[in-house]
């Protein structure tokens, strides 16, 4: 579930949230049915933490909202998708170490 720094996006949020944002945006495809997902959930919230200020994370339930899942092409889940510009620049799936998530989206975020 989202919490205080990881966005629950929608069909309806989704492109104003990440198309118009002016920092790089870091989106989780999921669904409470996945325990890859599960697994993968406490590493986005570190991100979340980590790259705070930098970075917007926020997560898809691709059963509630199957329109963005659709949109993007998810084919399954969990999928990682980082937007710059409303682009997606980035696309990691499956669960992974939070190192090697990192090391994918860290060259796409401004540092300091």
């Amino acid at each position: 579930m989202a919490s205080d720094l990881v966005h629950a996006f929608t069909d309806d949020n989704f492109d104003g949230e990440v198309a118009q944002s002016k920092t790089p945006v870091f989106v989780d495809f999921w669904a409470e049915w996945c325990g890859p997902c599960r697994m993968v959930a406490p590493i986005v919230e570190e991100i979340a933490k980590e790259f705070e200020g930098r970075l917007k994370v926020g997560k898809v339930d691709v059963d509630s909202c199957p329109n963005v899942a659709a949109a993007h092409a998810i084919q399954s889940i969990p999928t990682m998708l980082l937007f710059v510009n409303g682009e997606a620049v980035e696309s990691i799936v499956g669960a992974m170490p939070k190192a090697q998530i990192v090391s994918r989206i860290q060259p796409h975020i401004k540092t300091g």
